[in-house]
């Protein structure tokens, strides 16, 4: 069962810190410790206790952005050269003193990755970083990836059955198949 590997809430915060950075715009969505708050509010699985968020720091804002690179150049290398980000993810999961954590829940039983200390930082690495981990061990390297609108560097993780995703979203899929109507129908 896939889904016991993985939790689709972690994957997608790993996909949503990595996308606060917009390189193509050069816009931050995480530059203050209160959008920090605010994106660890919005992604519970990323916290490591109830209202451990109230009491981050400049500090803890610094550390995440560590993890948003982390988590971003995995994304980013793990399609084209799957060995560098093997390496980079180990290297965050070693960095966040990351353990293997069994599960269950009901009849369901999973392995999570907790970090080895109570700060955001470490959780939020071992958190994103251990979803990533399972996705590559499960359904491989390439389902990770950037998306191939021209104009967008926005990251994804692919879930799909047959692994077929290259946009971070629907609209930038429609854009791009806009524009390649658009070339067709151009006369030449």
């Amino acid at each position: 069962m896939i889904d016991a590997c993985y939790s689709g809430e972690a994957v997608q915060t790993a996909v949503d810190l990595a996308n606060t950075w917009k390189p193509v715009k050069g816009e931050d969505a995480l530059e203050t410790v209160e959008q920090l708050r605010d994106f660890l509010g919005n992604h519970p699985a990323a916290v490591p206790a109830p209202g451990s968020a109230a009491a981050l720091t400049r500090a803890d804002l610094a550390e995440a952005h560590v993890v948003r690179e982390t988590v971003r150049a995995v994304l980013e290398r793990a399609g084209t050269d799957p060995g560098e980000a093997m390496a980079l993810l180990n290297e965050g999961l070693r960095r966040s003193h990351a353990t293997p954590v069994l599960r269950r829940d009901h009849d369901r039983w999973w392995i999570e990755v907790a970090a080895g200390a109570d700060q955001c930082a470490a959780h939020l690495a071992a958190t994103t970083l251990g979803a990533l981990a399972s996705v590559i061990a499960t359904l491989g390297p390439a389902r990770l990836g950037v998306c191939a609108g021209s104009n967008c560097r926005g990251t994804y993780v692919d879930l799909s059955r047959n692994g077929s995703k290259e946009y971070c979203t629907r609209a930038c899929a429609h854009r791009a198949s806009v524009a390649a109507y658009r070339k067709r129908r151009s006369p030449r």
